[in-house]
């Protein structure tokens, strides 16, 4: 590790020494020390690194994010070159790091010309901003050893360059540009510069003040106005999740290899997502900063909600306005097995990545279990029937595609010899897509029901413990629990089309020449 104690220890013996050294040398020492990020935190900014008795501590993170700065040092070869998304557990810091911290270590060691940082408002981005210009306005050592960096720019009459709340123009040239994410931000530019340097810092809001349309639009604002600002600055996401299918969200699935979505890969973000606690190569847990949060107590606020949204960036953790966590049951039940299995597609009608997902489900059916009866005393009944969710996940294909990947799921599932299509939103893609599947047959569910009835009905069955899931299926929770604020919610339609196929007992359905009862259907 490059900072391991015999690191720190040196560094406090230089340190320690300076006040040997003659005092036009002081300067040019720490200079050369604090090339170093991690160097130059403790000798300028130790006074942010101190905690509630004084002392100060790191978290993994911070050297994680050290590391990824020290790469600013290297000159940029190509456009996208140095994208990554940080998600750390709150108050870990980051705003520290990467408002103050790095971003000033940048300018003082020539690897930033021109730094933009975005907050989710304004007034945030702003009041990080001031807490920048009150250390280059105070810092007697930050002073001492670059004064111009401290200094503001001026013109010739004498005013300040740019001095207002949302811009700082320094005399060595260092600019750094504060706004809200929402800020007309296209063209940004001073004089020739553009920034070399962008910062996103915790840019969506609270979950009650956001919805999916919001964090669709925002991610626009993101990819359609801030990255082309330069298409060679180096970039990094830093916050938090807040909400389903919000960005942070997408940013935390494809660092864990859940689900990478194509902005992602298209705009070649790492993602990187920093767990409160580690798994050593022994097996041992230990926190990422145990001065801070002791190892045994993160252990034991894991089953918490708290714990999983605050701490490990898991936004299932808040209450669902229909699913909870706690709705969710894995595994299927022990000594019974599926009679019936069907596959249930909720379609999507086309398959532009602004479209819905084609929402997919394979389902089981567990019959009802009853006691052997004795004489004089009928079958009693031990357990109700119930349902299985073999598979489940959400594709943007249509056509022919969709076609051949439903025949894959068949080979997978020969059990299958249903499929279950839901037609209010699809029309009659079904007849296209599923046509010519030996030994399926193929049946429709049109309902005039809104989907926040037919949800809140089949809910109950998962509440009452008849529907299991063999494993998690992360986007099915995902969107059963965001519902109705989750972007999407197709994964979850098709399980619900399965689970009303076989549990809702009177309902109907419209097959392709007749009519045929939920749970007579073959």
């Amino acid at each position: 590790m490059r900072w391991d104690a015999a690191w720190f220890k040196r560094l406090d013996n230089e340190i320690v020494d300076l006040v040997f050294q003659p005092a036009q040398s002081q300067a040019a020492i720490r200079r050369a020390l604090g090339a170093d990020p991690v160097a130059f935190a403790l000798i300028y900014f130790s006074h942010h690194l101190k905690d509630r008795d004084g002392n100060i501590s790191w978290a993994q993170p911070h050297f994680d994010w050290a590391t990824q700065a020290l790469a600013w040092a290297e000159p940029v070869t190509g456009p996208m070159e140095h994208r990554t998304a940080e998600i750390a557990p709150r108050e870990c810091g980051k705003s520290t790091w990467w408002f103050l911290i790095l971003p000033v270590w940048a300018a003082a060691n020539g690897h930033s010309k021109f730094a933009a940082a975005f907050a989710n408002a304004t007034s945030q981005a702003e009041s990080h901003l001031s807490t920048l210009k009150r250390e280059l306005e105070t810092n007697a050592l930050l002073q001492h050893d670059y004064p111009k960096l401290c200094a503001p720019a001026r013109r010739r009459a004498g005013t300040t360059v740019a001095d207002r709340a949302g811009m700082l123009h320094q005399a060595n040239g260092w600019v750094f540009a504060a706004r809200g994410i929402d800020s007309a931000v296209l063209g940004m530019k001073v004089g020739d510069k553009r920034p070399d340097l962008l910062i996103l810092d915790d840019i969506e809001p609270d979950e009650a003040n956001y919805s999916a349309d919001q964090a669709e639009k925002r991610l626009g604002t993101v990819t359609d106005a801030i990255f082309p600002l330069n298409i060679y600055a180096r970039v990094v996401f830093v916050g938090t999740v807040t909400m389903p299918g919000s960005i942070m969200h997408q940013l935390v699935k494809a660092a864990n290899g859940i689900e990478t979505a194509d902005w992602i890969k298209d705009e070649k973000v790492v993602p990187h997502h920093h767990r409160p606690l580690v798994t050593l190569d022994d097996g041992t847990e230990v926190s990422i900063w145990p001065q801070k949060w002791p190892t045994a107590w993160l252990q034991a606020q894991r089953h918490t909600r708290s714990f999983a949204k605050n701490y490990d960036n898991d936004p299932m953790a808040r209450e669902g306005v229909y699913w909870v966590r706690e709705d969710f049951r894995y595994g299927e039940p022990e000594g019974r097995h599926c009679t019936r299995t069907i596959l249930a597609v909720d379609p999507a009608v086309t398959s532009r990545k602004t479209s819905d997902y084609t929402g997919l489900a394979v389902v089981g059916l567990l019959p009802e279990l009853r006691a052997r009866p004795v004489a004089r005393n009928p079958a009693r009944l031990v357990s109700p029937s119930g349902c299985v969710i073999k598979h489940s996940a959400g594709v943007k294909l249509t056509g022919q595609h969709l076609k051949d990947h439903v025949l894959k799921l068949l080979a997978r599932f020969p059990e299958i010899r249903v499929i279950v299509v839901e037609t209010n939103q699809g029309g009659d893609l079904w007849k296209d897509v599923f046509s010519g599947i030996p030994n399926v047959a193929v049946r429709t569910v049109h309902t005039t029901e809104p989907k926040e009835v037919r949800f809140a009905t089949e809910l109950e069955h998962w509440q009452r413990g008849r529907v299991f899931h063999v494993e998690r299926f992360a986007t099915l929770e995902e969107q059963a629990v965001g519902f109705p604020r989750a972007q999407y919610d197709d994964v979850v339609d098709a399980a619900v089309t399965g689970v009303r196929y076989f549990l809702n007992k009177g309902k109907t359905i419209k097959a392709a020449t007749a009519t045929t009862s939920y749970v007579g259907a073959p």
